[in-house]
Order: C-alpha cells, then structure tokens, then sequence
C-alpha cells in the first residue's frame, strides 16, 4: 500500500462536525463587507483530533478552508480507555472549560462545542463545565487546551518515580482486578 492509499483512507475515516456558522462584518468605507466564518473539528474517534476556521464570501468555501486547515492541525490527545487520565482546566481568553474523568456508562455531561470536540476524540465518559464566556469559537479553544494539558499514565509514572498501577483511576484497577 502506498503512501498516497494510506493518507486517502485517513481521511475517509475522519469524524467532522460543524461547530459554528457565523456570519462576520468588516467595516471599511463604503460600508460592511460580509462573510462567512466556519469552525470544524476533525477527529478519528481515537485520540486525534484536528479544529480549523475558515472564511469566504460563501458557506461551501469557508467550509473547505476549515476542514483543509483542521486537518493540518491534527494532534494526539491522552486518553484512558473511555475517559481521560485526570482532571484538566483550559483557559482561552475569557473561556474556561473543566473536564474530570468519568466512571464507565456515564456517558458524555457537555453542550455545544465541548461535546463535538470530545466526541471526535473518542471520548465517552466525561464530566465536563463550561465557564465564563459563551463565545464559541473561545470554548472550543479553551476545551483544545484542556486536552492538550493531559498527561499519560506511563510518562507521568516515569516523571514522578512511581509505579503506574498508583496513577490509574480506581474504577480502572477495579475492573482489572475483578
């Protein structure tokens, strides 16, 4: 299999939701000039994902260009089977979003924007609150620096010095354990 069929069968794979449609105004001399701003988010549904913004003068083209640069953003999320590792805060501008790790079958506890982007990460047990502005576009940043801030188990266990069994949630080592 080429280079070519591996990169085109990633992207058929790709989960990509449209967050926001927001039509935006630049003042110049004549008056207003309108376009259009798109927000995507693109993931694999297996820790990967992507968020672009894109604007045109019309909806399919400004959808294009968000999709194109959602993917050149694609980064790597920690996760812990369906939920994350632990407890992260992200801050963007006046946005803030808290996400805390959840017990099996508790399913995803977010609205808007935070639910689209957690969904295309594959996550599927998750606490989450969304803080301080209702802007959008804000959130959705705000919930990237959340997962951004995740640590794996096995780095943060070589980090501190302690065995990774003490750093897994206890519903995990439960249900290993019996």
């Amino acid at each position: 299999m080429s280079e070519y069929e591996t990169n085109e069968f990633e992207q058929e794979s790709l989960d990509e939701r449209v967050i926001e449609i927001a039509r935006v105004a630049k003042v110049v001399k004549g008056g207003r000039r309108f376009q259009f701003r798109v927000t995507v988010v693109i993931g694999d549904n297996r820790g990967k994902i992507g968020m672009g913004v894109g604007k045109a003068n019309a909806v399919p083209d400004a959808m294009r260009k968000a999709s194109d640069r959602a993917r050149k953003d694609m980064r790597l999320v920690n996760l812990s089977s369906t939920t994350i590792p632990h407890q992260s805060l992200g801050r963007v501008a006046g946005a803030r979003v808290l996400l805390k790790p959840a017990s099996p079958g508790t399913g995803v506890i977010a609205a808007g924007g935070v639910r689209a982007v957690l969904e295309v990460a594959g996550v599927k047990d998750i606490l989450t609150k969304s803080m301080g502005s209702a802007n959008v576009l804000n959130v959705v940043q705000a919930t990237f620096d959340a997962l951004d801030q995740l640590k794996s188990p096995a780095e943060e266990s070589a980090r501190r010095g302690k065995p990774a069994q003490d750093l897994i949630p206890f519903w995990e080592r439960r249900k290993k354990n019996g």
